[in-house]
């Protein structure tokens, strides 16, 4: 048996910490080149002063680092762990906890999260996380931090339709969805979609399709039409950036497919605004 590569728990909070704060702060580039790209393709006046804009706060909140957003999101946290590592120190889930009750506080970041959703008295320290965890054969431990925002969320949907509905309704089902969120998630969104699994797997798989870095294509080329198609549906809504009208009013469609049951056809739709605040360390051995 292979000698296990110990990471300490100290070092996990101290990696979660940072990357609450850079998130928050530091949009990654491939956002910014969707903004930049949505900016100089976009034939309305008003959104494209929209998009001018979104780039100056960004680069205000990446200068000054602070907040590019007031809401500073639920901390969702996916983590691959090697079945070779070994947490020292504390325990993983306890670790991840205690980096973001420190990077909200040291980056003075509000705390969004209640204790309970029907008594909403404030955790006050934005805990607990909403973590995912996978294990994977390398010899690695993994940590995504995204900042999801409030108003987005509340804009996604999940339908279970029928084997019947096929092809023609998940996608008029995606598109409905983000008809309705019109200006509420802060468009230009990204839309995550999932297809697939169970009620619970498929609301799973649209979360995680929204780390895919923005203007690359599915490996899947049916599934990289798929989000073709409904990228072109989506944008000929007129919606636009803000809700103010205009060509662009989603920069990405990402979907995510899995096998299910012979009678099912689980569709989740889960929407990111404009703010899309993503980060990533990888701590291990990796010889």
């Amino acid at each position: 048996m292979a000698t296990p590569t110990r990471i300490s728990a100290s070092e996990i909070t101290e990696k979660v910490s940072h990357l609450c704060m850079d998130a928050n702060f530091n949009l990654n580039e491939d956002v910014l080149d969707a903004l930049r790209d949505s900016y100089e393709e976009e034939g309305s006046p008003v959104a494209k002063e929209v998009f001018a804009e979104l780039l100056e706060n960004a680069k205000i909140a990446r200068e000054c680092q602070m907040p590019m957003c007031q809401d500073t999101g639920v901390a969702v946290v996916f983590v691959e762990i090697g079945e070779n590592i070994e947490i020292v120190g504390g325990r993983l889930y306890d670790a991840i906890n205690e980096g973001v009750r420190e990077g909200y506080k040291k980056g003075f970041l509000r705390k969004s999260m209640v204790k309970d959703p029907l008594n909403r008295i404030n955790t006050g320290d934005n805990t607990p996380a909403i973590i995912h965890t996978e294990f994977t054969s390398e010899n690695y431990l993994k940590i995504t931090f995204m900042a999801k925002g409030g108003g987005c969320e509340n804009m996604s949907r999940l339908a279970m339709l029928t084997p019947a509905d096929g092809k023609a309704g998940v996608i008029n089902f995606v598109v409905e969805t983000v008809k309705i969120a019109r200006a509420n998630p802060c468009p230009p969104i990204i839309v995550g979609v999932g297809i697939g699994g169970t009620f619970d797997y498929a609301a799973l798989l649209a979360k995680k399709s929204l780390l895919r870095p923005l203007g690359t294509k599915h490996a899947d080329p049916d599934t990289a039409d798929l989000e073709k198609e409904m990228l072109e549906r989506i944008n000929n809504s007129g919606i636009g950036a803000q809700g103010l009208g205009g060509w662009i009013t989603a920069m990405a469609v990402h979907v995510e497919r899995y096998p299910c049951h012979i009678a099912s056809l689980p569709v989740a739709v889960n929407i990111e605004c404009h703010a899309h605040r993503v980060k990533t360390v990888v701590l291990g051995n990796f010889q």
